[in-house]
């Protein structure tokens, strides 16, 4: 089983950080990519940013400058540091692990809450 592990979120003020991460556990091998998504109330899920394997990212045109994935490959961990952030930021933020190249596997963190606010 794999299990994921979300911290960091939290209520911060316009133009301020913070810092989120995500620590994989368990039946991890062919890992294909972790991403962060965020979903706010009433809208879709959406992509914030994604990197891969290889460390190729991707960042959501809203979050780009903003915003930076990371992740510890020795810890099986993933960070997204924000920074300059702004109301519309609040959200809830999702960790999501794909495994497998052919036959993929997804997995979902619980979630984490980001609230910006003054």
């Amino acid at each position: 089983q794999v299990q994921l592990v979300e911290s960091g979120g939290g209520l911060v003020q316009p133009g301020g950080s913070l810092r989120l991460s995500c620590a994989a556990s368990g039946s991890i091998s062919n890992l294909n990519a972790m991403d962060w998504y965020r979903q706010a109330p009433g809208k879709q899920r959406e992509l914030v940013a994604g990197i891969t394997r290889g460390g190729s990212t991707t960042y959501a045109d809203s979050v780009k400058d903003r915003f930076t994935i990371s992740r510890d490959n020795a810890k099986n961990t993933v960070y997204l540091q924000m920074n300059s952030l702004k109301p519309e930021d609040t959200a809830i933020y999702y960790c999501h692990l794909l495994l497998g190249f052919v036959a993929k596997y997804d997995y979902w963190g619980q979630g984490t809450q980001v609230t910006v606010s003054s």
